[in-house]
């Protein structure tokens, strides 16, 4: 009965296909190949017409590069059951590199390294992650909307040769009464848009504490100080599972927050940080130890230690990293922070 067994699994393994898609806005080129690397068929088509394109092969494995277009398709074929494997592009290109670069030779690489298991992948977080993703990244672009016209008020001023008052702050409800009482119509219209800007912004604040306050991973990193609710949703949605990393310095890695290093005739060489991986995550921990450093914690000695050394630029980002390190801890074994120099022996 095992020797059946063992023998249809085999013939399954030997009919096994993989598809390579190199996905753009309206259309993709398909390639699929047997477990030999022998061309089945290649393909450009429509975007929506991938998943009836693949029904007839039966297609186990689909590749596809990581970009913006290729989510709508990666949905539908997910909820149809294809295993799908997102490639990290710039690494792809590395292993991949070819003289001759166009749609049908990515499609073939990206089947041939599914195939060899030899493709890099490329986070593709779940559903109700990505929402999260999606409205922390909307309101940090609202913020930044507002802090730009926030600067050009206060370039129109100096052109004016106009001093911001004292006492009060200028974008208080107080400064901002004195600002349209200045009579100055590119103030009025900087004003007149950040309106708009900011009440969607406190629509997606109320949003966000709800979501924050049914989130078990975000009250943890709450307890974190220099982490609020904003940012515990950012590095929540940023991570997803912490369980997907080995370690803290995966993570650190994943973060592009670890030195970049070069090695020649054994002599090895550090250099900046990678910044590789999420950009909004090496922001978030940079926002957060910012505030961190203000407690007596070995996070904030850190920083000093570096900063004499190295300046202050370079021990946020050292502060960060740590900071890194702590939120993987918290996660890891669902516990509160604690600071361990407060605990009595």
């Amino acid at each position: 009965m095992k020797d059946v067994i063992s023998r249809v699994q085999s013939s399954k393994s030997m009919n096994t296909l993989y598809c390579g898609l190199d996905v753009h806005k309206e259309t993709t080129y398909a390639t699929i190949i047997n477990i030999f690397g022998e061309v089945q068929t290649q393909k450009r088509m429509k975007n929506e017409e991938i998943p009836d394109f693949l029904e007839p092969y039966q297609v186990e494995k689909v590749a596809m590069e990581a970009s913006t277009y290729i989510m709508p398709l990666h949905r539908k074929l997910t909820d149809q059951g294809y295993q799908i494997t997102v490639s990290h592009p710039r690494k792809t290109k590395l292993i991949a590199e070819s003289r001759t670069k166009n749609d049908k030779v990515d499609s073939k690489v990206l089947a041939e390294l599914l195939r060899l298991n030899a493709l890099p992948e490329s986070y593709i977080p779940p559903r109700d992650v990505a929402v999260i993703r999606e409205k922390v990244r909307r309101r940090a672009f609202l913020v930044r909307q507002v802090s730009k016209l926030k600067v050009k008020i206060r370039d129109i001023m100096a052109y004016e040769g106009v001093k911001p008052p004292e006492g009060y702050g200028l974008f208080t409800k107080k400064g901002t009464e004195w600002l349209k009482c200045l009579g100055l119509e590119p103030v009025d219209c900087y004003l007149r848009l950040m309106g708009p800007f900011n009440q969607e912004i406190l629509v997606l604040n109320r949003e966000l504490r709800a979501l924050a306050r049914d989130d078990p991973d975000v009250r943890l990193l709450e307890s974190i100080p220099g982490i609020g609710y904003y940012i515990g949703l950012l590095i929540k949605a940023e991570v997803g599972d912490v369980g997907r990393f080995k370690s803290k310095d995966h993570l650190a890695s994943y973060a592009g927050l670890v030195p970049s290093s070069k090695s020649s005739a054994g002599v090895q060489r550090h250099g900046r940080i990678t910044r590789e991986g999420s950009a909004w995550l090496r922001w978030a921990l940079v926002e957060a130890a910012m505030v961190h450093i203000r407690y007596d914690t070995p996070v904030t000695r850190l920083y000093h230690r570096v900063a004499e050394r190295r300046g202050k630029k370079k021990a946020l980002v050292a502060a960060g990293r740590e900071l890194l390190t702590v939120c993987y801890s918290v996660l890891k074994h669902q516990r509160p922070y604690f600071n361990p120099l407060y605990t009595q022996a």
